[in-house]
């Protein structure tokens, strides 16, 4: 536990800025149907669903990574 406070604790900080930055830009590269009707509300034919593929999979997978690495550094942060 003294290694976690000694060592872990005063980088902790540019973990989480690092997993936030990498977080928001993987949010908003996944932006689908980003056309005016759809930002309010409008009925958008290019917003239908279909299977992720390639590299949208793999974004899609990374922010999820990005998201739970994220939320663990910041249990980690209030734990400590």
């Amino acid at each position: 536990m003294e290694f976690l406070r000694t060592v872990v604790l005063p980088v902790l900080p540019y973990i989480q800025i690092v997993l936030a930055l990498l977080l928001i830009a993987g949010i908003l590269m996944q932006q689908r149907g980003s056309s005016l009707g759809g930002a309010f509300g409008g009925d958008n034919f290019s917003a239908a669903f279909h299977k992720r593929r390639g590299g949208e999979l793999f974004l899609f997978r990374f922010t999820i990574v990005v998201a739970t690495l994220f939320v663990l550094a910041a249990i980690l942060s209030i734990t400590l």
